[in-house]
């Protein structure tokens, strides 16, 4: 059984920063991608950033580019999300995601149950 646990979410002022965890469980995630993605009240959920364990490789989002920084412990089978420099508009339900394969915005078969980001003007 495959468990994904996202942690870290709370309210912020815009300006400010914010780092979310996301700690797999379940099997042994070194060939995976790990993904973060957002949903916004009435919008659809989308992408926010990726990264693959072995062999590097990341993947964002335009709108948090530059913002945002996707990073890794595989010690403790964690993958983090530093947001910085955040705006009203990241306000989301932050879901981590796992898949198999190439960095990918697309394609995730596992999913944690998400974890609140509130920013406020």
């Amino acid at each position: 059984q495959v468990q994904l646990v996202e942690s870290g979410g709370r309210s912020v002022q815009a300006g400010g920063s914010m780092r979310l965890s996301c700690t797999a469980s379940g099997r042994t995630f070194s060939s995976y991608v790990m993904g973060w993605f957002r949903q916004a009240p009435g919008k659809e959920r989308e992408f926010v950033a990726a990264m693959r364990w072995s062999g590097g490789g990341t993947l964002y989002a335009e709108s948090v580019k530059g913002r945002f920084t996707i990073s890794g412990d595989s010690a403790k089978n964690t993958v983090y999300l530093q947001m910085n420099s955040l705006k009203p508009e990241d306000t989301a339900v932050y879901y981590c995601a796992a898949r198999r394969g190439m960095v990918s915005a697309s394609l995730y078969d596992y999913w944690g149950q998400g974890t609140q980001v509130t920013v406020s003007s």
